[in-house]
């Protein structure tokens, strides 16, 4: 398909630039797959699902992956994206001409990298120097790798430490939050255990990939970069339980629903998982392990945009998006949200 299907103007000011406070009184856009649009809040969320429906929460941490730094008198920066190994990662790197291999990366703080390896893609696998753990190296020299349309306008500051993780995040390892599930809070999650709706977890740790755009004229020239996750056997077990009993399975984020749908096969079992995925999802595709999906609004010829429309039709959400910018929701990770029950 021709990515330009899936463009639409979008004012500056409707990106969002902190979250809302307290984190669920965002508002939520409740798409069916036919029928008027209903503007709700986030709060509202109990109220929309029925007792058996089972959200489903990547619980991976968001580590500080962006690094500044020099290689000789150039500077340079670097956004870690996949982990290789206990002492490598591969990284995009800005200015990166300015970088070859066999150079070594200084990032302050004591940190240092050697450029290993440079990727077809134009990423480099940096082998970071000593015998600490490179999450420790992160935390004291790195800082939290913010979407270029908001650390485009203002600074990263000390509460986006806090701002850009979820209430669910245990795993290290991602390099973007799960930003679905920014908006929820020990308060709401009560609210859905006493409607009866359950929950689940899996880990997918988001690559600095997902802030890349599509260069391609066409959906089938563009390669997605991979990620790692992992889905529990008894996590497997509890959903396909869910659904054989007629509950929904709701994932929350675009990043569970990715991978659930790596995990699931033609029969619609959703299988236990552990490795990388590069799933790309465009209209046309047969969902078979999710029946909703909560998100926020999405970039303009984004991968994102394409799977939201995989799942609701292109024209629907095209329809969903003027509604949300007449109305005023606000956009993208720091944004509102949207509940998509095709």
């Amino acid at each position: 398909m021709k990515v330009d299907l899936f463009d639409f103007e979008l004012p500056p000011e409707r990106i969002a630039l902190r979250p809302a406070r307290p984190r669920d009184a965002a508002r939520m856009l409740v798409v069916h797959g036919e029928g008027p649009f209903k503007d709700r809040g986030v709060r509202d969320l109990p109220h929309m699902l029925r007792a058996g429906d089972v959200l489903v929460f990547n619980d991976t941490r968001v580590i500080p992956a962006q690094l500044e730094g020099r290689r000789g008198e150039a500077k340079i920066g670097a956004t870690l994206h996949k982990r290789i190994d206990l002492r490598r990662w591969q990284a995009f790197v800005r200015n990166a001409k300015r970088l070859r291999v066999g150079d070594i990366a200084e990032f302050g703080g004591g940190v240092t990298a050697l450029a290993e390896e440079r990727l077809p893609d134009g990423s480099f696998v940096l082998a970071f120097a000593g015998d600490e753990p490179v999450e420790v190296l992160l935390e004291r020299a790195g800082r939290m790798p913010l979407p270029p349309y908001i650390a485009g306008k203002r600074a990263t500051d000390a509460r986006d430490r806090e701002d850009y993780q979820t209430m669910f995040a245990q795993e290290d390892g991602a390099v973007a939050a799960p930003t679905a599930a920014l908006h929820f809070t020990p308060e709401l999650m009560a609210s859905l255990a006493e409607a009866g709706v359950g929950t689940e977890t899996l880990t997918l740790h988001v690559g600095a990939g997902t802030f890349l755009p599509v260069k391609a004229d066409d959906t089938d020239d563009h390669a997605m970069h991979a990620e790692w996750g992992r889905i529990e056997p008894a996590v497997a077990a509890r959903l396909n339980a869910v659904r054989k009993t007629g509950g929904r399975v709701i994932a929350v984020g675009t990043t569970s629903l990715r991978l659930l749908e790596s995990a699931t096969g033609e029969d619609g079992v959703i299988q236990p998982f552990a490795g990388d995925t590069a799933i790309f999802i465009t209209p046309g595709y047969r969902f078979r392990a999710i029946d909703g999906l909560m998100t926020n609004f999405h970039l303009p010829k984004s991968t994102l945009m394409m799977l939201v429309s995989a799942l609701m039709g292109r024209d629907r959400m095209m329809a969903a998006y003027e509604h949300a910018i007449a109305q005023e929701y606000r956009f993208y990770s720091y944004g509102d949200s949207s509940l998509l029950l095709p």
